[in-house]
């Protein structure tokens, strides 16, 4: 059941040229998002917070709204920990075809081609797919609050449940559709689950987490076919 060769031919994969360059542009839309979240953020609380406060002993404080920018950018550097899961849920649909082309190229050029999915519907799963995460995480943050020093690895084993459950799904559907995808995943429940929460584990990391998502992809990519016997 161990994932750790796919995860490693995923990582060796990096200086692909073709791999490389989705990879670069994952990761700078996924910043650009986090950067526009921050920014929508703090222009939110210039308009509810005044220029200046008056505070007893002190007098006029001139700086609040680049204090408070200071602490607001500390924060999104925190909430980019559960930000990313939700992020690595919808940039999938993005760079799907992208990442599997460029691994089954380099790893499987044996395979007949494929025809990609409809971005649209690949789109809308991945919508879906992230109206699941943000109600399974909802209904979660109450075991999240009561599990204590418990309370990250509930995190991961909820969301690396979904993330391994949706990222091999989209993958094998290419080649055999969402009922055997389906039928296949269920079979190897146990190793997509891991490879889930091996992923989780990471995005959880600020950094090294923009790298997750595609190497997510390439690694489920791997695990697909070494189970569908394409290896």
């Amino acid at each position: 059941m161990s994932v750790l060769p796919e995860f490693q031919k995923a990582v060796r994969q990096v200086t692909d040229p073709a791999f490389s360059k989705v990879l670069l542009r994952a990761i700078g839309l996924t910043f650009a998002l986090l950067v526009a979240v921050f920014v929508a953020f703090v222009w939110g609380l210039g308009l509810v917070l005044p220029e200046t406060i008056t505070l007893p002993f002190i007098g006029e404080v001139t700086l609040l709204t680049q204090v408070l920018s200071v602490a607001a950018m500390l924060l999104m550097f925190g909430l980019s920990v559960f930000l990313m899961v939700p992020v690595a849920s919808i940039f999938v649909g993005f760079f799907l075809d992208d990442i599997v082309e460029a691994v089954e190229r380099r790893h499987y050029p044996g395979l007949p081609p494929v025809e990609s999915l409809p971005l649209s519907e690949v789109m809308l799963d991945s919508l879906r797919f992230l109206g699941l995460i943000v109600v399974a995480n909802l209904v979660g943050l109450v075991f999240y609050l009561f599990s204590g020093p418990f309370a990250p690895f509930v995190f991961w084993l909820v969301n690396g449940f979904l993330l391994g459950r949706e990222y091999f799904q989209l993958v094998a559907a290419r080649r055999l559709g969402n009922e055997r995808a389906r039928a296949l995943r269920k079979k190897h429940f146990g190793t997509v689950w891991t490879a889930g929460v091996l992923m989780a584990i990471p995005l959880s990391i600020p950094l090294v987490n923009l790298l997750i998502p595609v190497l997510g992809v390439a690694t489920f990519t791997h695990i697909y076919h070494a189970r569908a016997g394409n290896a």
